[in-house]
């Protein structure tokens, strides 16, 4: 998929992951929606990218992955500004371990609230153009992060949900390819306050911390690059990309379909 003309969304575009995907998103040719909750950032950022891309390009809207409201009218406003949507990028996600219930929420809910509005404007059976949907998973989506049990669960979930998906997509014509990226640890603000947010499970800091020793660190840089591969490559659909600092691989699992 060539990028230019097309349209993005992506959630949690304000800093972080989602702010390095929505500039490789304009870099390669896109107009992009940036949807975020943290308004103060969404808005300097709109305003820097302002100043390097043109200034329709770009729109801004505050915007909650847990509202259905919030998000349907965010795609319905997305849509009528650049006549249609083509990629989603559900990236929006958060750590805590004390807050298991929002976590769930945000990470997972978030995801699948998102996909499901989406079709509605990107499927080819509801008169969309069809289109790409990436999703943000983790490592922890693999393998348990052990001082993490919820935020494990709602990364396996989000990488068994897009697979699902893509499956549905294909038999029923919906025209969407769905993939995720599953990055490993990145130097973001939700890395760094990892030890705070680790509730009952705060005794275990340290094993977390032996694993990011042995892996090391991953910048959003690398992971846009990733979220690139997968919206363009157009052979790309029901997959799993692993980034690590040693880099990227496409994850292989059983099939338990006919």
């Amino acid at each position: 998929m060539a990028l230019i003309g097309k349209t993005a969304v992506v959630t949690g575009a304000a800093m972080g992951i989602g702010k390095a995907m929505t500039e490789i998103l304009l870099k390669n040719g896109a107009k992009v929606v940036l949807l975020d909750v943290n308004e103060t950032a969404g808005k300097d950022l709109k305003e820097a990218l302002d100043k390097e891309y043109e200034q329709e390009r770009t729109l801004f809207l505050n915007c909650n992955v847990e509202s259905e409201e919030q998000f349907k009218a965010a795609l319905q406003r997305s849509g009528e500004t650049f006549g249609g949507i083509d990629i989603l990028c559900n990236n929006a996600g958060i750590m805590n371990e004390a807050m298991w219930e929002k976590t769930v929420s945000i990470n997972l809910m978030g995801v699948i609230r998102g996909t499901y509005l989406a079709l509605e404007h990107m499927s080819k059976l509801s008169g969309g153009r069809g289109g790409v949907i990436v999703n943000t998973a983790s490592v922890a989506g693999f393998g348990p992060l052990l001082s993490c049990p919820v935020y494990t669960a709602t990364k396996h979930g989000v990488v068994g949900f897009t697979r699902a998906m893509a499956g549905a997509s294909t038999v029923s014509g919906y025209g969407i390819r769905f993939n995720v990226v599953c990055p490993s640890f990145i130097q973001t603000e939700l890395f760094s306050s990892i030890p705070s947010k680790l509730g009952q499970f705060i005794h275990l800091a340290p094993a977390t911390q032996a694993v990011v020793d042995k892996y090391g660190m991953l910048n959003v840089s690398e992971v846009a690059e990733a979220l690139l591969e997968l919206v363009t490559d157009e052979t790309k659909n029901g997959q799993a990309l692993m980034v690590t600092p040693k880099g990227k691989q496409y994850m292989a699992f059983p099939s338990f379909n006919s």
